[in-house]
């Protein structure tokens, strides 16, 4: 609900204030007074874009601010939740327009964006202006109608959980095909290197222990030949090392207990001589070891020159990456055997998840082909009350594929003159049409919808008398359980007002500045005789407007 509009600096509008009430507020006053120019200020704060041509003073900003009373409105609260912004039951919605023309939008302080200022007003603001395109010519709202009068908004949620689900499979079924096209294009190559690989059969760590045993091979004869003289001057010379160290402690041996030195170096030396016997030991164990092998060389080479060449293929440089290779290579293969499974199980999920979507679509499309034919009904009888009795509304329901919404396409067709030639709504009918039939569909469905707060700028274009009257009771009832704001210039409308603003323009020096005032009940049987008999109203005229007013 909008309690209170303020507006500084916008057209002829130097600044005023409205608060309006929670049921039927109505505007009048004289064309050109600035009824729709209050309109366009508010427009600002629904997302219109700016434009520096309102600035009424050029010296300072334009400044338009809406409190609105959301209540426990659960899409506001989800809103809120969404772009992350402080919120409450009372939203506060500012549009700055700066001297330079930089305009700034503000949500309880917060700066917003003009996409986000949008969705926030269509929550809580329902605009109908003449010659606007109305969300009444859009599929998404003639749906919501028909789903508004079955009473299956809750239906069409859990529809909509389950074809989430069911897009989800669709989308999980196309991506494994897609990757089987991709796995059987790359599977015979991938056979190749795999089988290359397999075949070699490397393990572990193997080429870089072929590289230090063929370095050993080639050096053969030079190890055997320095350890074969090692092992001779040690133990087999004409004066072994290991024997003149023997000689060596039998000297010292009968000279130990005259000086104590003595006997720490025979320790020494007997240590010393034991470690070069067990060195000359493993010199021998070595040298036998060590043998030129060619044969085992030739082997050696090749089975190297093999690891290089797939070393080098696959841009790598260990033997332990190329197994890496070789089984991400299997597991590709294997992937080719494993995928037509997994096709196969997700193929009769997305069976099963589309037999019970068409199901739960077909029980919307039935409840609402079943109220095409009331609302025909109901809307044509009203079309007749608010002035347009050769209008007819004809819906037209068609199956189409599964879709977020069931599988309905909804087009609402309008015949304005008994032609028996129908055309979508948003090709045919002019903007005052549009408006009563709006006002039509909605009062049969308001108690339905959540319909936020409705605005009617000058509905009652080419109509009077009994059909203003029709055009009155309707907006009274819509009132009942929400905000209705309306422009009108039929006093039969106006005397239905719950609060009733006129608008008008005074000169205050040398400008022209528009104002804004709320009627009190003798106010306003004034106003409304001066819209039914002119500027001086006669006493008939008066009565009339009493009788209005007071009924």
């Amino acid at each position: 609900m909008l309690q209170k509009l303020h507006i500084q600096n916008y057209a002829i509008i130097d600044e005023l204030v409205v608060e309006f009430s929670g049921k039927l507020n109505i505007i009048t006053g004289e064309t050109g007074a600035g009824k729709s120019i209050l309109m366009g200020a508010l427009s600002l704060i629904l997302g219109d874009r700016a434009d520096t041509g309102v600035l009424r003073n050029r010296e300072k900003k334009c400044y338009v601010e809406g409190v609105f009373l959301a209540g426990a409105k659960k899409e506001v609260a989800a809103f809120f939740k969404t772009h992350e912004l402080d919120g409450g039951e009372e939203v506060v919605i500012r549009r700055e327009i700066s001297i330079s023309g930089k305009s700034r939008a503000f949500v309880n302080d917060t700066p917003v964006n003009l996409e986000q200022l949008r969705t926030l007003s269509s929550l809580l603001v329902d605009l109908h202006r003449q010659f606007d395109t109305f969300e009444l010519g859009e599929s998404d709202f003639q749906r919501e109608v028909l789903d508004a009068l079955a009473g299956q908004f809750q239906a069409l949620h859990k529809y909509r959980e389950q074809y989430r689900a069911l897009s989800a499979a669709t989308r999980d079924v196309a991506a494994l095909k897609e990757t089987k096209v991709q796995f059987t294009r790359e599977y015979d190559y991938n056979k190749f290197l795999f089988d290359e690989l397999e075949e070699a059969g490397f393990r572990d760590n193997e080429l870089e222990e072929l590289d230090n045993e063929l370095a050993l091979l080639n050096n053969a004869e030079g190890i055997k030949t320095v350890l074969s003289k090692v092992y001779y001057d040690l133990k087999e010379g004409e004066q072994p090392i290991v024997q003149q160290l023997k000689v060596f402690l039998n000297q010292l041996n009968g000279f130990s207990a005259y000086h104590p030195g003595i006997s720490a170096l025979l320790e020494r030396m007997r240590s010393v001589h034991i470690e070069l016997q067990d060195i000359a030991g493993e010199i021998e164990t070595i040298n036998d070891q060590v043998q030129y092998d060619p044969q085992r060389i030739v082997q050696i080479n090749e089975r190297i020159s093999t690891g290089y060449r797939l070393l080098k293929k696959h841009g790598v440089g260990a033997t332990s990456e190329l197994l890496i290779i070789r089984d991400q290579l299997g597991n590709k293969l294997k992937a080719v055997l494993d995928i037509d499974e997994q096709i196969g199980v997700r193929e009769k999920e997305l069976e099963k998840l589309s037999h019970e979507a068409g199901k739960m679509a077909a029980s919307l499309s039935s409840n609402r082909r079943a109220q095409c034919g009331p609302l025909e009904k109901q809307v044509n009888a009203l079309l007749q009350q608010v002035g347009m009795p050769n209008a007819r509304l004809k819906v037209q329901m068609e199956t189409v594929e599964l879709g977020s919404s069931g599988s309905d396409s909804i087009e609402f067709l309008f015949d304005a003159n008994k032609s028996n030639r129908f055309e979508p709504i948003r090709k045919v009918a002019s903007g005052g049409e549009l408006s009563r039939l709006m006002l039509c569909i909605k009062s049969l469905v308001a108690r339905s919808m959540d319909l936020p707060t409705l605005l009617f700028d000058e509905i009652d274009t080419g109509i009077s008398g009994e059909a203003a009257r029709q055009v009155g009771i309707i907006l009274k009832d819509l009132s009942k359980n929400r905000q209705v704001i309306c422009i009108t210039h039929q006093p039969q409308i106006a005397g239905k007002a719950d609060a009733h603003y006129f608008v008008y323009k005074e000169i205050r020096g040398e400008a022209i500045k528009t104002g804004i005032r709320i009627l009190d009940r003798d106010e306003r049987i004034t106003a409304i005789a001066k819209m039914l008999s002119g500027e001086k109203p006669t006493a008939a005229a008066l009565e009339n407007a009493r009788e209005m007013v007071m009924n």
